[in-house]
């Protein structure tokens, strides 16, 4: 079996925060969150990592991280671009919005030749996630249905107290599989409580507690980027009648779809792991404290990358 690749999902600009969000360090060290991520993937076995990345930010991403990392592991790009859509279909006039993640990862299509693992840049999981899919993948091949995994977090383990967020809610059946994801775009804590809103905060409802969501930590076979590139027509086709400027094509939203018709089985791997993100600028203080106490614990060198 081929050994996973790691896909890195960087081409959004993080409007909430402002900036280019995935480039600024989290420690003493010049550290982003990415470093840990990449450093937690080598000690679990990737050999190769794919950076979905705009066009125009390639020079600071070599710079940054990329330049880096090509003596860790073998380093490859992929450019997601607003134009890159299928034969018949034209970019609506003033859309700027990129397509969305199953965009994302639709565009390294032509560097991804097995087993892949997808995460956010600008996110943290935790050491054993990316320890349990590699193992998964490189133990699972497709049978009588695709064979994908996720890493489930706990719901709490993820929110921030400076705003609000988005999370995919996770359905898990008795076996441990994934029947479902509803995506709820408004998330926070309430009096003690975690609750959503769908109609701009005029009611709330709890979510209860311990609910299982997904952080974008995906692990697929090489049959979905196929599944990917055929899905992405009828999305165009219903998108751009229905809201041409902001249509997006999500990753959660083909998985559910999958899962839906019976073309794949999902396994989660419940993390217990405390995940973390800087969704907000004030959120950058917590991020980098944690990291700090982590590397106090011996959980991680004060340089990643030293060859000490």
């Amino acid at each position: 079996m081929k050994k996973p690749i790691l896909v890195i999902m960087a081409a959004g600009m993080g409007s909430r925060y402002g900036g280019l969000k995935q480039l600024d360090p989290v420690d003493g060290q010049g550290h982003i969150i990415m470093d840990f991520s990449l450093y937690d993937a080598v000690q679990a076995g990737f050999e190769k990592v794919i950076f979905i990345i705009k066009k125009e930010n390639e020079a600071d991403f070599k710079e940054v991280i990329g330049n880096r990392i090509e003596g860790k592991m073998q380093v490859e790009y992929a450019f997601q671009e607003l134009l890159d859509i299928p034969d018949g279909f034209e970019v609506p006039e003033g859309r700027v919005k990129p397509w969305g993640t199953g965009h994302a990862v639709l565009s390294g299509r032509k560097l991804v030749d097995g087993p892949f693992v997808v995460i956010n840049a600008d996110d943290y999981y935790g050491k054993s996630a990316f320890s349990q899919i590699y193992d998964y993948l490189t133990t699972h091949e497709d049978g009588e249905k695709y064979n994908y995994v996720m890493a489930g977090y706990v719901l709490e383990n993820t929110l921030t107290e400076n705003g609000h967020v988005a999370r995919g809610i996770c359905t898990v059946d008795a076996d441990g599989h994934l029947s479902g994801i509803t995506e709820r775009t408004r998330i926070e804590k309430k009096g003690g409580k975690t609750v959503y809103t769908e109609d701009e905060g005029k009611s709330w409802h709890e979510i209860p507690e311990g609910s299982i969501v997904s952080m974008n930590l995906w692990g697929f076979t090489e049959s979905f980027m196929k599944e990917l590139e055929t899905g992405f027509v009828p999305f165009l086709e219903k998108g751009l009648k229905e809201n041409p400027l902001k249509c997006e094509y999500f990753l959660p939203s083909v998985v559910n779809g999958l899962v839906a018709e019976g073309k794949a089985s999902v396994a989660v791997l419940k993390s217990y792991d405390r995940w973390y993100g800087v969704t907000y600028k004030e959120d950058k203080k917590m991020v980098s404290d944690a990291m700090e106490k982590m590397k106090r614990e011996g959980l991680y060198p004060q340089n990643l990358w030293s060859e000490d």
